[in-house]
């Protein structure tokens, strides 16, 4: 597996993973998708040959903030590792970034995972997020 800057978007295959895990919100305007794209702060793509495997998309301003937007990893690749070695790869890529944030689905899994890295919940670190949807 190779993990690379995601600097070509193309937008068959982010159509087909954003569809494949379920993100169909994202999908239903394919040309905001691609914005977001252009204008993230830093996009890595997991490769496996000319494969795609996965994709982590983050935003911020890479000094005092990064906040991870996406993280997908096509269903027949989780849990193989490819997600575990995006992250790294942003965290390794902003060391000194003090806030490095992210939000997720609500489940243990989801928040094992996360905590294995070294992040941790919110309400653990004595804070609490809001959003607008």
């Amino acid at each position: 597996m190779e993990i690379k800057e995601y600097k070509n978007y193309k937008e068959a295959e982010i159509c087909r993973l954003y569809t494949e895990v379920g993100w169909t919100a994202y999908t239903e305007n394919m040309p905001v998708l691609e914005q977001g794209y252009k204008n993230s702060l830093l996009v890595l793509a997991a490769y496996e040959n000319d494969d795609l495997l996965g994709i982590i998309r983050v935003v911020g301003d890479g000094y005092t903030i990064v906040f991870v937007q996406d993280i997908l990893v096509f269903p027949g690749e989780q849990r193989k590792g490819v997600g575990t070695a995006l992250l790294k790869a942003v965290l390794d890529r902003y060391p000194d970034v003090r806030q490095i944030e992210l939000t997720a689905d609500n489940t243990p899994q989801t928040a094992a995972f996360y905590k294995s890295l070294g992040l941790s919940e919110f309400s653990e670190i004595g804070c609490c997020g809001f959003m607008r949807c």
